[in-house]
């Protein structure tokens, strides 16, 4: 089953339970879908490809988001779960990331295949940290190689 077709099944399963939360959400991604497929240039098919690579780019968003919504409090509580739950919702069609220490592996082995040691070198190590592999968090790479660096 595509995800497509996952989420076709979910949006109805919503509607008929009133699930409020996973129908706007879904709804969201169709809507995410609609606009990539309408952009100027875009070729292609609306595939699991495709799907998957909008629900990763909504995740990232919303948890920025919903970090910014928890760090004023009290005022922000409500639409930070709301984001919460979005993300965990959208999780199961998302790659895994991988692990802290993981990426510290791989964060290591790039410096040492570059002889890197300067932390003015640490886009340089980063960037080939991203290309090396996949289901990395660039954020969590980045602070990992100034970690390492001294930065």
């Amino acid at each position: 089953m595509t995800i497509q077709e996952d989420l076709a099944g979910e949006l109805k399963e919503a509607i008929k339970t009133g699930d409020k939360a996973r129908r706007d959400v879904i709804r969201q991604i169709e809507t995410e879908v609609a606009v990539a497929k309408a952009a100027p240039g875009f070729k292609g098919e609306i595939d699991d490809e495709l799907y998957s690579k909008i629900i990763v780019s909504y995740v990232k968003k919303m948890e920025k988001a919903r970090q910014e919504f928890a760090a004023v409090g009290e005022r922000g509580a409500d639409q930070a779960a709301k984001l919460a739950y979005e993300i965990e919702y959208l999780s199961r069609w998302t790659p895994r990331l991988a692990g802290e220490e993981e990426t510290r592996v791989l964060v290591r082995a790039a410096i040492a295949e570059l002889g890197v040691d300067d932390p003015k070198m640490a886009g340089r190590v980063t960037g080939h940290v991203m290309k090396a592999g996949t289901g990395l968090d660039g954020g969590l790479v980045n602070r990992l190689v100034r970690e390492e660096l001294g930065a």
